[in-house]
């Protein structure tokens, strides 16, 4: 199992509905403790170090109700968020939902699915004959967590009988057995997060190795899914040619001939984030420093540090040419 928590809150009006009883009869059985609450969380130790803190709430699984009325946007991966879980237990030290969580970045499951399937279908609606576009994991990986919830096993049934929609998401788990056999009617992309030995060797902790990912990629490509590989974030440092050179032929001798897609990202940053993570991983070795970037506006509005234009520039033509090269069958959907 990708993750078992070491504390479950369980919202009470979650209990109403039936994924949270089960949750909660599977977290009893599995003698991990539970606490009950009304609508906030409990408070923790107000002499916690921020690190403290960090590690304390990714050990944590809390259990809840979806209220917001709206999606939120998803660009350039999808038309709209599909909010079934927020929060992932892995511990990679560049990722931006350190920052987008705040001081309590737990995992949160929410038990009202249905409620968030029927929003979906309105969105589906009011842009049909149009095809609309969800991302499951804009705010999370739910792999790591469908073993308890099966919620992306109701998505995945859920949109192969939805008209005008598909979904897609991204993980870092190779836990993938539960997804396997469903009549998805290649209506749901999957898609596997990976980077080069320098940047996970130092970066990604509590993920599943970069081979595994992709020997999962494989047996969800068998079931039919149409599959997609996201490099991200891409770093510049020595010798980055070669090693991103390398996983790109392990992609291709583990997937040879998919018809992959492809999403590139650069790794950027903002000045929340980096002292987020000087405060949560004070021995990080993420480069990170501002005078070697430029400045660029994010769709939100806020401000992100991002490698200057003739860096991106070579860091762009480098992979377009090594995957159009090793992999002509793939498709490349966007370089950021």
């Amino acid at each position: 199992m990708a993750f078992v928590p070491q504390l479950v809150f369980v919202e009470k009006k979650a209990l109403e509905y039936r994924l949270g009883q089960d949750l909660l009869n599977k977290f009893r059985r599995n003698n991990i403790p539970i606490q009950i609450y009304e609508r906030r969380l409990p408070s923790v130790d107000p002499d916690w170090t921020p690190r403290e803190r960090f590690l304390h709430f990714k050990r944590t699984l809390v259990v809840g109700i979806w209220r917001q009325r709206e999606f939120q946007t998803c660009k350039p991966s999808a038309h709209y968020q599909l909010p079934l879980i927020s929060g992932c237990p892995g511990l990679c030290q560049y990722c931006y939902l350190a920052t987008n969580l705040a001081d309590r970045p737990y995992v949160k499951v929410y038990a009202n699915t249905e409620d968030i399937f029927d929003r979906a279908r309105e969105y589906v609606k009011v842009r049909s004959p149009e095809v609309t576009i969800f991302e499951a994991s804009a705010t999370s990986d739910p792999v790591a967590v469908e073993e308890w919830t099966g919620s992306l096993r109701k998505a995945i049934k859920f949109f192969a009988q939805l008209p005008n929609a598909r979904l897609r998401f991204v993980t870092k788990f190779a836990d993938v057995e539960t997804l396997l056999g469903l009549d998805h009617q290649e209506k749901t992309e999957v898609r596997f997060s990976i980077n080069a030995p320098w940047a996970v060797q130092r970066f990604e902790q509590g993920v599943s190795p970069v081979r595994m990912r992709l020997e999962a990629a494989a047996r969800v490509q068998a079931e039919g899914y149409p599959i997609g590989i996201l490099i991200a974030p891409i770093f510049l440092y020595p010798n980055w040619q070669q090693q991103y050179d390398l996983l790109i032929k392990e992609v291709a001798q583990v997937l040879p001939d998919a018809p992959l897609t492809f999403e590139l990202i650069t790794h950027r940053f903002t000045a929340r984030a980096k002292a987020v993570i000087k405060d949560v991983f004070p021995q990080s070795e993420l480069p990170l420093s501002e005078e070697e970037r430029q400045l660029k506006y994010g769709q939100f509005g806020y401000r992100k540090f991002v490698y200057p234009r003739q860096q991106t520039k070579e860091l762009e033509l480098f992979f377009r040419d090594r995957i159009t090269t090793l992999m002509p069958q793939a498709q490349i959907l966007y370089f950021v």
